[in-house]
């Protein structure tokens, strides 16, 4: 695009419902906040699925580590690793059940630096239509073909595998989303391990969404299906520190194969400044609260996801069904979403509407999601008044 095109590029986006903007608030706990005139919001919109950005231990680990600076300085292989990253990764590593873990600057940097270093010209990438933005950028980065299944479908997804006649020195890879960013609902897994068994790809799932929210005790998409971390048939499990985990930064779960071919290969992991030792060392307390409080704090979760599911369908709201605390509210109309949520922050409930491009046309959206830090009378405030501007719509 020329320079002089963007501005009829933005009158076009804005014609269209669809010009965004960045409005300013400040946390106050997990669940509260204030914009600039220092108006409170409940927040219903965040990814603190187990709202440990406030948990005092978790800011007291950050809040150590400063000593050691506040910036890493450099790339990891020109200036070395911070004890607390190296750390973080032998933690995370543990904690999914693989040999190894590579902590990335964020997840969408994750995403892009596996999908760029293991995929090629002789590589074939499938992936589900509904897959993050970060993967669909990967695939085209990578210079594989890429062909797109449609949603959670693995007979369209073993069609295309049956018939596309892949020469035996091509590498196939399926990749997936755990949990679905936009409509919350989960991959079906049993399925893709029996295409694998059959036709011998490597497997890679995002538990961006997933970590901390579904499985026993949090541990995302394998342990969901009653799967261990090291034989769960799942070849690199990406993820996020920047949800349940409550820092910043994406992590690539794998063998130490594979993650030593993405230390030397990796472009987003090789010349980017690595994280500070501040942010790894609240992301792995965040991670020890989720090793030894997993089970009670997804049960907290999936009570405050049940409670709020049940009191927005006895009101008769849209939502997509699922058992996640990503709970989508779909509207259709851009305009539509754009006022419920306008609307929502006048009587102090923090949400936000998804619209295209975030979501197919049509099916526009206020995406609620729920944490384990939301008090029961929250929960029940803000479904009341979400019911009340449902009915007047």
């Amino acid at each position: 695009m020329k320079i002089s095109e963007i501005k009829n590029a933005l009158n076009q986006i804005e014609e269209n419902k669809n010009l965004r903007s960045v409005k300013d608030f400040r946390m106050l706990s997990a669940t509260k906040a204030v914009d600039e005139n220092q108006k409170e919001f409940t927040v219903f919109s965040s990814n603190n699925y187990l709202g440990l950005t406030h948990e005092k231990s978790v800011i007291e680990a950050g809040k150590s580590a400063l000593a050691f600076g506040s910036g890493s300085t450099g790339s990891r292989l020109t200036s070395g690793s911070s004890f607390e990253l190296s750390l973080l990764e032998k933690n995370l590593a543990d904690f999914k059940g693989t040999e190894d873990a590579l902590v990335f600057n964020t997840g969408y940097m994750t995403n892009l630096g596996v999908l760029y270093a293991l995929a090629d010209k002789k590589s074939v990438i499938f992936s589900d239509e509904l897959n993050h933005a970060s993967i669909i950028d990967g695939c085209r980065i990578s210079g594989a073909k890429v062909l797109v299944y449609r949603h959670n479908d693995m007979k369209d997804l073993e069609r295309l595998l049956a018939g596309l006649g892949i020469p035996d020195s091509f590498q196939i890879f399926v990749v997936s989303d755990g949990v679905f960013s936009m409509d919350g609902d989960i991959v079906n897994l049993p399925a893709l391990l029996e295409l694998k068994a059959k036709y011998n790809f490597c497997l890679i799932i995002d538990d961006a969404h997933a970590l901390g929210v579904i499985g026993e005790k949090g541990h995302g998409t394998a342990e969901y299906y009653g799967l261990d971390g090291k034989s769960c048939g799942i070849d690199i499990q990406i993820g996020t520190l920047s949800k349940a985990l409550a820092a910043e930064g994406g992590y690539a779960a794998s063998s130490k194969l594979i993650c030593d071919y993405l230390r030397n290969k990796s472009r987003p992991f090789i010349f980017s400044t690595a994280l500070p030792p501040c942010v790894a060392a609240s992301a792995n307390e965040a991670l020890n609260i989720l090793k030894r409080d997993g089970k009670s704090l997804v049960e907290k979760l999936n009570f405050n996801t049940r409670l709020m599911r049940n009191l927005l369908e006895d009101a008769g709201l849209p939502l997509v069904k699922g058992t996640t605390p990503i709970i989508p509210i779909v509207l259709g109309e851009t305009e539509k979403a754009l006022l419920f949520s306008s609307e929502c922050l006048k009587n102090g409930i923090l949400l936000s509407a998804i619209r295209p491009p975030s979501v197919p046309e049509g099916t526009s959206r206020i995406r609620l999601t729920v944490t384990a830090a939301h008090s029961e009378k929250e929960i029940r405030d803000c479904a009341k008044i979400i019911s009340e501007l449902w009915r007047k719509l």
